[in-house]
């Protein structure tokens, strides 16, 4: 019966204010601060070249797009990314995703916000979709937690439901590459009411992690489909080439 009731308890808490975190997420040390000034220096304060298009990191500044985006180009037009996802970055997005650490979101957010210095701003943000089943048993959307704050943060108008996931699928994490692109087809539509939200707009997908880009890039298409003009992925960690 709890289980239940998550989501719906979250969502009348959602809008109180949360107590911010008085010690570093990643070492510890008390200092009043979600990061501590010495891993803000040593984790997120060096941009790397990455891709323009996938946010994959690239070995030279001088190029703008990977040997994959230029041969076959996503959907997406763009990706913003806070950090690689590997240790111990990676604490971080498993303390808000299964740890129920949801005070640090907004971290995830202004690190986001920094990453985002000098790129094209969207008119519309959103957040990948859970499906109703993961939403129940997690009781909120990660992807979402981010979106919010950051939004306020941007100015920038939220909408959680402009894209609609229509069917449950597997956990992309548990299968392999060959498989996600099955698994992820035909996932997402965008409802009837959001249709002129969409039609002729930049969009900002929010999403915690970007391994492959399957979800990212079927979620980009289908709006791209109902008439977005651009879409641009921001995403706090991005898996590395292997």
């Amino acid at each position: 019966m709890f289980s239940r009731m998550r989501p719906m308890l979250h969502q009348l808490l959602s809008g109180a204010p949360r107590a911010l975190p008085s010690s570093c997420a990643l070492c510890g040390q008390e200092e009043g601060s979600a990061l501590c000034g010495t891993c803000r220096m040593q984790f997120f304060a060096a941009r790397k070249p990455r891709c323009a298009c996938c946010g994959i990191g690239l070995a030279s500044a001088a190029d703008a797009r990977c040997g994959d985006c230029v041969k076959q180009p996503p959907a997406f037009d763009a990706t913003i990314v806070a950090a690689d996802y590997g240790a111990p970055v990676d604490r971080l997005v498993l303390a808000l995703k299964f740890g129920n650490r949801l005070e640090i979101a907004p971290l995830f957010a202004q690190l986001l916000l920094q990453a985002a210095k000098g790129s094209t701003t969207p008119e519309v943000l959103t957040a990948v979709p859970l499906g109703p089943q993961r939403l129940l048993q997690r009781g909120f959307n990660q992807a979402l937690e981010i979106a919010r704050p950051l939004s306020r943060r941007l100015r920038v108008k939220l909408d959680p439901h402009l894209v609609a996931r229509h069917r449950e699928t597997q956990s992309q994490s548990m299968l392999h590459p060959d498989e996600r692109h099955r698994n992820i087809r035909n996932a997402f539509v965008v409802p009837a009411r959001a249709m002129d939200m969409v039609r002729g707009r930049h969009i900002g997908v929010v999403d915690d992690v970007m391994t492959t880009g399957e979800t990212l890039n079927e979620l980009a298409a289908t709006l791209k489909r109902f008439g977005a003009a651009r879409v641009t992925n921001i995403v706090f960690a991005r898996t590395p080439q292997r």
